[in-house]
């Protein structure tokens, strides 16, 4: 309905990010259904809430303007659900049988991090971009805003490099290890132990 009457009322900047959230928010379960990968509902209801917090009440309902502290919620956030996919990236790769990598753990959570922060990186110069050939405010304050973007991704990022480290090591059981344990467990052809 929004999309519609956006549409409607030539909100086209407005029209776009609905449509975005609707593409956005059906892609985990196409792409689980479309390359056989069990996607933990854990995991799609996080991905659908962050992006419906991102666009449609950052974007549409305009709370990065009217809650100053939301832009750094949802790349805290960001951080959180990058790292995770670079570990659970690396991880599937570590545990692959028909590639010889035998990573460590601390690699593995570096990877995590690092993996978080180029993308985290990639979306700034994304910011950058769209205000400079479009005239858009989407970096509000600038280098500033890029910056502490930057900072809080990193936060979210080191946090699940921190969680992943500690589950690979030692098998600590936090709720984001649980969650890793259920993605494993739910695709076991991508994860045959090496010999």
């Amino acid at each position: 309905m929004g999309l519609v009457l956006s549409i409607y009322e030539h909100r086209w900047l407005i029209a776009f990010l609905v449509a975005g959230i609707l593409i956005l928010t059906l892609l985990p379960t196409a792409l689980g259904k479309r390359f056989a990968v069990y996607i933990p509902p854990e995991f799609e209801l996080l991905a659908i809430l962050f992006i419906f917090a991102t666009l449609f009440l950052g974007e549409v309902r305009g709370y990065y303007i009217k809650f100053w502290w939301w832009d750094v919620l949802m790349h805290a956030g960001s951080g959180f659900l990058l790292g995770i996919m670079g570990f659970l990236l690396v991880y599937v790769l570590n545990q692959e049988e028909k590639i010889q990598l035998h990573m460590k753990p601390a690699f593995v959570a570096l990877f995590s991090f690092v993996f978080a922060i180029a993308i985290g990186s990639m979306w700034e110069i994304f910011e950058y971009s769209m205000d400079s050939f479009f005239d858009l405010n989407m970096q509000k304050s600038g280098l500033v805003d890029t910056m502490w973007d930057l900072i809080v991704d990193a936060v979210g990022a080191l946090f699940i490099a921190v969680l992943g480290y500690w589950y690979m090591k030692r098998g600590s059981e936090y709720f984001v290890e649980k969650w890793i344990a259920k993605f494993i467990e739910g695709n076991p052809r991508l994860f045959r132990k090496k010999r």
